[in-house]
């Protein structure tokens, strides 16, 4: 259960290694493929490998449990708190399949321009290459969509979850929602997600689900500064 505690490390040095660039230390995804990034421990010497895996004016998103160490030579752009959740059922009676078909890869830039419109969470060019994606498609185009993300043993993530404006309102976002988490204990892993601790519909239909909240979780965005960040201009 303490790799929860650090799901991006987790999944990081587990099933997305061959996704993600660092080293014992500190990780990040590709940068086509997601933003976060995480250190294995709070100690000087990882936090300063962190800050050796990004580019000036690159930023990096770390999420985890405990309370987040910023590195000295990188500025906080954004902290936010977030509610990790676990399923405590089995989602597999929720899960009606109809109409649902698998994304593929040519599915991509519809993905990607859904995940733009919705903003569900960082999703970037790669992201669908992370687990398997699932969508409803309505008047021919992709109405919603639901994924994984973090992925370790015994553990997947349910992410990416969103639905068009003009299709909300139909129960898409709970059924998706359902079919990936079933999916995921079909292979005998356990479901979890995370949302933000100020989103209560999101919390309030994940709970409907069967999902509980496990623990807080801290969610910072940094920076690294170009080397003239600060320079007085003139």
């Amino acid at each position: 259960m303490e790799l929860l505690d650090r799901p991006v490390w987790a999944s990081l040095t587990t099933h997305h290694a061959p996704r993600s660039e660092g080293g014992e230390l500190a990780r990040r995804f590709l940068p086509d493929v997601n933003v976060f990034a995480s250190t294995r421990d709070d100690s000087p010497e990882a936090l300063n490998a962190l800050v050796a895996l990004m580019q000036p004016g690159q930023r990096a998103y770390v999420l985890q449990v405990p309370r987040i160490a910023v590195p000295p030579r990188c500025v906080v752009v954004k902290e936010a708190g977030g509610v990790q959740l676990l399923a405590t059922r089995s989602l597999v009676p929720e899960a009606d399949a109809t109409g649902v078909e698998v994304l593929r890869e040519s599915d991509a830039p519809e993905m990607l321009a859904l995940a733009t419109l919705t903003e569900p969470g960082p999703f970037l060019t790669r992201t669908h290459t992370m687990g398997r994606f699932i969508g409803v498609r309505l008047e021919g185009r992709l109405a919603a969509m639901a994924g994984e993300r973090m992925r370790f043993p015994g553990f997947t993530e349910v992410s990416g979850v969103c639905v068009h404006p003009d299709f909300r309102g139909r129960g898409l976002a709970r059924r998706l929602s359902a079919c990936v988490a079933a999916n995921i204990e079909a292979r005998g892993d356990t479901p979890f997600l995370h949302s933000w601790a100020t989103n209560a519909a999101a919390i309030s239909l994940y709970e409907s689900l069967g999902f509980r909240v496990r623990a807080d979780v801290n969610v910072t965005i940094m920076e690294k500064p170009s080397p003239d960040f600060g320079r007085a201009s003139g």
